[in-house]
């Protein structure tokens, strides 16, 4: 029922973090403001494929 999902980030496209989500109650795309390491600032992370 959950699926794993990697965020990727919106600016540099490099996938930082996992996690994972239930695939039946959130229908749409994921995404979240998180720390980019590569960036060095918060920038959005979009849900990704793992």
């Amino acid at each position: 029922m959950r699926d794993l999902i990697s965020f990727q980030c919106d600016q540099c496209k490099r996938k930082n973090y996992t996690g994972s989500r239930n695939k039946k109650q959130s229908t749409e795309k994921f995404s979240m403001k998180k720390f980019c390491p590569s960036c060095r600032s918060h920038t959005l992370h979009k849900e990704a494929k793992v």
